[in-house]
């Protein structure tokens, strides 16, 4: 560790660590409680995310009533406070203990799909569970995991260095080269092309009905390596009961000749899983951007409401 690291400037950083660093010794529903806690205390603070999260709820579920959509409102913050205190469990917790809260399912699609020998593109979306996910994964295989890098240094060198200790191996969220390279060696890449994207290969397809500026990378990577498919989705369960993950099958003909017909058919399995936990979802991302001058603001003062 460089010693810069040790400026006043990250003492902040590092006395929250070294909080987060005792909470592993919690029991599991206290932990989850206090996660809850903190997100309801979250929720009543003035922030550009509480408006965000409000504004995708409203866009994403229009049949809900204003009621029903305070109330999940209000879970996601609980479910990101206890995406908060999660961070031990996913960097400290002994592999015995882990593995009693944690069930991982259909690891013979991924075995199957690493015999193929050309690579796997493990597909998620960014929910709150994104670093149990992460170490859900490794407890089966290696695994590369885009990402894109905090401009914290203490907080990217802790999160490099805990991620790597347990089986990661983190790749910029722009080293396709990596990226490519990692699937060529037959690596799983974990990967979730899902927030708003408007750089070079952007298109506009629909996410919840709405069109939206997206990254149809997947589709061309997959072309371009022959890799498998595999989309990798992870749960909290209600109460205290763990986590539920899953390895899907891959997907069947994929990719086609149209990346953002490819990338159109994700977005349909993305918000499937969404429904199964919507509070587990990222709604604090401004996901609804375009690529032209004439797309609606959604986030603006007059913002327009979906028909």
């Amino acid at each position: 560790m460089q010693l810069r690291l040790l400026a006043p400037r990250y003492w902040p950083t590092w006395a929250g660590l070294g909080l987060l660093r005792m909470l592993v010794w919690l029991p599991f529903p206290l932990l989850l409680g206090l996660g809850r806690g903190l997100g309801a205390l979250l929720r009543h603070l003035p922030s550009s995310f509480a408006r965000t999260a409000r504004r995708n709820i409203e866009l994403c579920f229009p049949e809900l009533s204003r009621e029903d959509r305070e109330r999940l409102f209000a879970r996601h913050f609980a479910s990101l406070g206890v995406a908060l205190v999660e961070i031990p469990l996913a960097w400290w917790c002994p592999p015995a203990q882990f593995a009693r809260i944690v069930h991982v399912e259909g690891v013979a699609h991924l075995k199957a799909a690493q015999a193929r020998g050309r690579g796997v593109i493990l597909l998620t979306g960014h929910f709150t569970t994104l670093e149990i996910g992460a170490r859900a994964l490794v407890t089966v295989t290696p695994a590369g995991v885009l990402y894109r890098p905090t401009k914290n240094a203490a907080l990217a060198y802790v999160l490099q260095r805990f991620r790597n200790a347990y089986g990661c191996r983190a790749i910029p969220h722009d080293n396709i080269r990596a990226f490519i390279a990692a699937l060529k060696n037959n690596e799983c890449v974990w990967y979730a092309p899902d927030q708003a994207f408007r750089k070079k290969g952007a298109e506009m397809v629909p996410v919840f009905g709405i069109p939206a500026a997206t990254n149809t990378l997947t589709s061309r990577i997959a072309r371009l390596t022959g890799a498998a498919v595999l989309p990798y989705f992870l749960h909290r369960l209600p109460g205290s009961a763990g986590y539920r993950a899953v390895f899907h099958p891959p997907l069947e003909n994929f990719p086609s000749d149209d990346p953002a017909a490819d990338t159109e058919r994700f977005n349909h399995l993305l918000e499937a899983q969404v429904r199964l936990a919507p509070e587990q979802y990222l709604w604090i991302h401004r996901r609804f951007k375009g690529l032209s001058e004439d797309y609606p603001d959604y986030y603006g003062q007059q913002a327009p409401r979906r028909a």
